[in-house]
């Protein structure tokens, strides 16, 4: 095997592992959500909803398909923020947070995989209403949609929390 190969092999495996789906995940729409008035994250959250509803594509960054780091990475950009590619990179990002404590514009990191492996999904914290933790992401299932941390599935595959901004 060439070593431009193998290369592209490894990135490939490495970008199709950053993105985890759910069979069961709740649509909420969040387009006429009323996030805090920040001026650093307000144009990051607007920018991810405005993907709302964008099929799932591996390696994706635009409105013509995206994954779960695809959404953040290019999200954050909106914010002048340039954060990693892929997801378990994001996830060494920023300063390691409780759940309890995030805000608008925090990251919430997960592992899907039924085998383990760590950090393979992101979402972007896009609503704090009291307990209530809603984020934006991108299924393999679904495209890009928001959830809540309400839902089993997801409260179960939860990793950390991170604050970037």
């Amino acid at each position: 095997m060439s070593m431009k190969l193998l290369t592209t092999s490894l990135l490939m495996v490495l970008v199709l592992s950053s993105c985890g789906s759910s069979k069961k995940v709740a649509d909420h729409s969040s387009k006429s959500s009323n996030h805090s008035k920040n001026k650093t994250v307000d144009p990051i959250i607007d920018h991810a909803i405005s993907f709302e509803g964008t099929p799932y594509r591996f390696g994706g960054t635009s409105k013509k398909g995206m994954d779960c780091s695809g959404l953040i990475y290019v999200s954050y950009l909106e914010g002048e923020i340039q954060l990693p590619r892929v997801s378990r990179d994001m996830a060494k990002t920023g300063k390691k947070i409780a759940l309890a404590d995030v805000r608008e514009g925090d990251l919430v990191f997960f592992s899907t995989s039924k085998k383990g492996g760590g950090i393979n999904h992101v979402g972007l914290v896009v609503e704090r209403k009291g307990g209530q933790i809603r984020f934006i992401h991108s299924t393999t299932s679904r495209g890009v949609i928001v959830s809540s941390m309400d839902e089993n599935y997801w409260r179960k595959a939860f990793v950390q929390a991170r604050k970037v901004i």
